[in-house]
């Protein structure tokens, strides 16, 4: 990656921010192959994802900021902190997905010590990814949103929708895209 930084004009023209609409591209071609059970294709965004990873690296690294081992050991480090089940103290016996998962965000809040429970939600994200992100938060914090299906307001029926489909297990996002393809030619 340093060596097309350095070789090539485009890669060497980019930043962080004329760089964030290809990361967000990439991500969602990775979903895309995620959704068609194509491992091909899955290892080819796989590897387009990655190189968004390595080239905000490299970019980083030229300015002084971070490496990518710096990447590296940080993320490995909080996989520790927040699996204290697989390597730490916390005894994995009998522990489900949703106990594992309590930890996480147990250990996340510690961490983060943000002082509302949507801190840290980027507002950018796809609205039913949004909604359905909003919802978890205050129903772990114990304030349940309440929403009203028969109300005349077009969001606040999908944001019952998105509730719906909490409670009953269902990704809203992953639910919309599955329909949205059943009817595509």
């Amino acid at each position: 990656m340093r060596r097309l930084r350095a070789e090539c004009p485009w890669k060497a023209a980019q930043t962080h921010r004329s760089l964030a609409r290809y990361l967000l591209e990439e991500a969602y071609e990775t979903v895309e192959a995620l959704d068609t059970g194509d491992a091909t294709h899955l290892r080819e965004e796989l590897g387009d994802l990655l190189l968004q990873v390595f080239l905000h690296a490299a970019i980083a690294e030229q300015a002084g900021d971070f490496t990518m081992a710096d990447v590296a050991r940080d993320i490995t480090e909080k996989m520790y902190r927040r699996n204290p089940h697989v390597f730490g103290d916390v005894d994995a016996t009998g522990l489900d997905p949703a106990a594992v998962n309590e930890v996480w965000e147990s250990r996340k809040a510690e961490e983060k010590q943000r002082t509302s429970v949507t801190e840290g939600l980027p507002p950018a994200l796809p609205a039913l990814l949004h909604a359905d992100k909003v919802l978890d938060r205050l129903e772990r914090s114990g304030r349940p949103a309440v929403t009203d299906a028969d109300d005349p307001d077009l969001g606040d029926r999908l944001l019952s929708l998105v509730a719906e489909a909490r409670a009953s297990g269902t990704d809203p996002e992953q639910a919309l895209r599955d329909a949205v393809r059943r009817r595509l030619p």
